[in-house]
This record gives structure tokens, C-alpha cells and sequence, in this order.
């Protein structure tokens, strides 16, 4: 029943009650409910809590430029860029990728196309030039998408980390500056992976399986007896646990 201050919000309906005109739709407008107005993950979708802040854009440990500091890796990226990378690959996926493909596809395009571009500046003279010019463009053109796969590698260790683009866009600096990027990238996953803390594991070996046994009072026909006859002609059973 409606009440004098809160009147009800239906409508009794008579016949003497005039026709109502509705438009096609619009019972079927869409009705906006705030409890789903939240934000969600851009990578999942899935809803977010109203204190969620995102991470911060951290800045990259060591500079693009700062390949002495780990003469390991400066060596390594200078004569094995594939291995390097490889290296790279593995350290960043969590699903324990394989390093072989990604070093193998490495050093067929990369080290291959260095090598033919090698090859045909070396026979200038002669090879055609038009071969050549072919060549030099397909070169090319293999170091651009090279270096669009590298980039994407170093945008997920930049969204993995948090990392903002230094110097550039990361296709940009793999385009440009690819073994020092190698060696960037090399040096900031193994000081992120050295700073974590790993709980020591402790060994515990499982006890040998047991087995209880009723053993009677039957080690002898005379300790039996003795025993039979202490104890009022009463049997007793006594239970050993031993190892199997």
C-alpha cells in the first residue's frame, strides 16, 4: 500500500484511461548501473579495486651506453649477439621458452644478412650492380623486421618491469643501437634477477613405511608356559612397529 509522503509508483489502469503512444525502442533503452561503471586491466579485463594505482614508469638501472660495465656480456654481444640474445629470451618469458629459436632466427637474418651485405661490398666489381642494389635492399629491409622482432622483445621486458622507453622507441634503438641493446637489456634482468630473494630449500626425507605386527608370546614352549602360568593361563598380544 502507498503511503501519504512516499506515493507508489505504479499506475492503475482503467478503461476509461486514454491510450499511451510509445516510441519503437523505448522500453528498450539501456539502463546505466554504477556498481559496473569500474576499471578494469588492460591486459586481462579484469575488474579493478577503486585504490588500485598503477605502477610507476621506472627508469632503466644502467644507461644504453654502459656496455663495460659488464665486460661479460660486452664480449659476449659483441661476437655472439645470438647467444646473447637467446640468453635474453630465456631470462624473460616465464614459461621456460627454449634460447634455441629465438638464437637460431638471431643469427640467420642478422649475422647471415651482415655477412651477404659483407660479401657483396667485397665483390663490388664484380657483381652486378644491379644484384647488388638488390641485395643491399633486402639486407635492409631483413635488418628493419629484425629489428621490429628484437624491439618487441624489449617492449615486454619494459612492461614486465615497468620500464619507460630510453632512449626511444624500443624497434627505434634495436634498429640503431642493437648490440648495446642487447647488452642493456642483458645487464638489467640480471641485476633484477640477482636482487630477488630465494628462500633456501630444505630436503626432508619421508620416515620408512611401517607395518604393526601381533607378535604372540611363542618365542619358546617354555617361556610360554612360564608366562601362561603367571599370569592366570591369560593370553597376551603384544604390537612391534617395524620398517619394512
Amino acid at each position: 500500500m502507498a503511503d501519504g509522503d512516499n506515493p507508489s509508483r505504479y499506475v492503475k489502469l482503467n478503461k476509461d484511461q486514454a491510450p499511451v503512444e510509445i516510441s519503437p525502442g523505448e522500453l528498450n533503452q539501456p539502463i546505466e548501473v554504477p556498481q559496473l561503471n569500474v576499471r578494469k586491466c588492460n591486459e586481462c579485463g579484469q575488474p579493478l579495486p577503486e585504490s588500485f594505482e598503477p605502477p610507476a614508469v621506472e627508469p632503466w638501472t644502467t644507461g644504453i651506453f654502459g656496455c663495460a660495465e659488464d665486460t661479460e656480456s660486452c664480449w659476449t654481444g659483441l661476437f655472439c649477439p645470438c647467444v646473447l640474445f637467446g640468453r635474453n629470451y630465456e631470462n624473460l618469458r616465464d614459461d621456460y621458452a627454449s634460447a634455441t629459436t629465438p638464437c637460431v632466427l638471431h643469427a640467420i637474418f642478422i649475422e647471415g644478412g651482415l655477412a651477404v651485405a659483407a660479401v657483396t661490398a667485397a665483390l663490388h666489381g664484380i657483381i652486378d650492380p644491379r644484384t647488388s642494389f638488390l641485395i643491399c635492399e633486402g639486407a635492409l629491409f631483413g635488418w628493419w623486421m629484425c629489428g621490429i622482432y628484437t624491439g618487441i622483445v624489449r617492449q615486454m621486458l619494459q612492461k614486465k618491469y615497468h620500464l619507460k622507453n630510453s632512449p626511444c622507441d624500443p624497434c627505434l634503438v634495436h634498429c640503431c643501437l642493437h648490440w648495446c641493446a642487447l647488452c642493456q637489456e642483458h645487464r638489467e634482468m640480471k641485476g633484477r634477477l640477482s636482487d630477488n630473494f630465494v628462500m633456501p630449500m630444505t630436503l626432508v626425507n619421508a620416515p620408512p613405511v611401517q607395518q604393526m605386527n601381533s607378535v604372540d608370546d611363542t618365542q619358546g614352549s617354555s617361556s610360554s608356559a612360564t608366562s601362561s602360568s603367571a599370569n592366570g593361563h591369560e593370553h597376551h598380544t603384544t604390537l612391534e612397529m617395524r620398517p619394512l
